[in-house]
Protein backbone atom coordinates (compact mmCIF):
# COMPACT_ATOMS: atom_id res chain seq x y z
CA UNK A 1 0.00 0.00 0.00
CA UNK A 2 1.38 3.47 -0.92
CA UNK A 3 0.76 6.14 1.23
CA UNK A 4 -0.15 9.21 -0.66
CA UNK A 5 -0.27 12.68 0.62
CA UNK A 6 -3.75 14.28 0.71
CA UNK A 7 -4.36 18.09 0.32
CA UNK A 8 -5.20 19.52 3.13
CA UNK A 9 -8.29 21.67 1.96
CA UNK A 10 -9.65 18.64 0.63
CA UNK A 11 -10.14 16.68 3.98
CA UNK A 12 -11.50 20.61 5.83
CA UNK A 13 -14.78 21.62 4.67
CA UNK A 14 -13.92 25.13 4.07
CA UNK A 15 -17.16 27.54 3.74
CA UNK A 16 -15.60 30.26 1.93
CA UNK A 17 -12.66 31.79 0.52
CA UNK A 18 -11.81 35.60 1.86
CA UNK A 19 -9.30 37.94 0.87
CA UNK A 20 -7.02 39.22 3.25
CA UNK A 21 -7.99 42.84 3.05
CA UNK A 22 -11.58 41.57 3.83
CA UNK A 23 -10.59 40.82 7.33
CA UNK A 24 -10.57 43.15 10.37
CA UNK A 25 -7.52 43.06 11.97
CA UNK A 26 -7.15 43.76 15.67
CA UNK A 27 -3.46 44.85 16.47
CA UNK A 28 -3.61 44.39 20.27
CA UNK A 29 -4.52 40.86 20.13
CA UNK A 30 -2.42 40.60 16.87
CA UNK A 31 -5.61 38.56 15.21
CA UNK A 32 -7.79 38.50 12.37
CA UNK A 33 -11.33 37.92 12.35
CA UNK A 34 -14.46 37.85 9.58
CA UNK A 35 -17.96 37.51 10.07
CA UNK A 36 -19.66 34.18 10.73
CA UNK A 37 -23.03 32.98 9.28
CA UNK A 38 -23.74 32.03 13.00
CA UNK A 39 -23.46 35.53 14.17
CA UNK A 40 -19.83 34.93 16.25
CA UNK A 41 -16.52 35.44 13.96
CA UNK A 42 -14.09 33.50 12.04
CA UNK A 43 -10.41 34.30 13.96
CA UNK A 44 -6.62 33.50 12.72
CA UNK A 45 -3.63 34.86 14.71
CA UNK A 46 -0.94 36.80 12.47
CA UNK A 47 1.07 34.18 14.09
CA UNK A 48 -0.56 31.26 12.64
CA UNK A 49 -0.55 33.04 8.76
CA UNK A 50 3.38 34.25 8.90
CA UNK A 51 3.90 30.02 9.96
CA UNK A 52 1.77 29.79 6.60
CA UNK A 53 -1.59 29.04 8.22
CA UNK A 54 -4.77 30.00 5.82
CA UNK A 55 -7.30 28.68 7.62
CA UNK A 56 -9.53 30.59 10.17
CA UNK A 57 -11.54 28.80 12.18
CA UNK A 58 -15.23 30.13 13.97
CA UNK A 59 -14.98 29.00 17.44
CA UNK A 60 -18.89 28.46 17.82
CA UNK A 61 -19.83 26.74 14.83
CA UNK A 62 -16.70 24.90 13.74
CA UNK A 63 -17.25 26.38 10.03
CA UNK A 64 -13.87 27.26 8.39
CA UNK A 65 -13.08 29.92 5.81
CA UNK A 66 -9.71 29.58 3.68
CA UNK A 67 -7.81 33.04 3.54
CA UNK A 68 -5.94 34.46 0.43
CA UNK A 69 -2.94 35.93 0.88
CA UNK A 70 0.37 36.57 0.16
CA UNK A 71 3.47 36.26 2.81
CA UNK A 72 4.19 39.91 2.34
CA UNK A 73 0.69 40.99 2.32
CA UNK A 74 1.31 40.32 6.14
CA UNK A 75 4.19 42.83 6.02
CA UNK A 76 1.94 45.87 6.94
CA UNK A 77 0.35 43.88 10.04
CA UNK A 78 3.55 42.91 11.58
CA UNK A 79 4.76 46.64 10.96
CA UNK A 80 1.75 47.77 12.68
CA UNK A 81 2.08 45.52 15.94
CA UNK A 82 5.85 46.23 16.21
Amino acid sequence: VINTPIDMSEQLSIYDQVEIEDLTFDPDQKIFTYPCPCGDRFQITLEDMKDGERIAVCPSCSLMVEIIFEQEDLEDYIDEVE
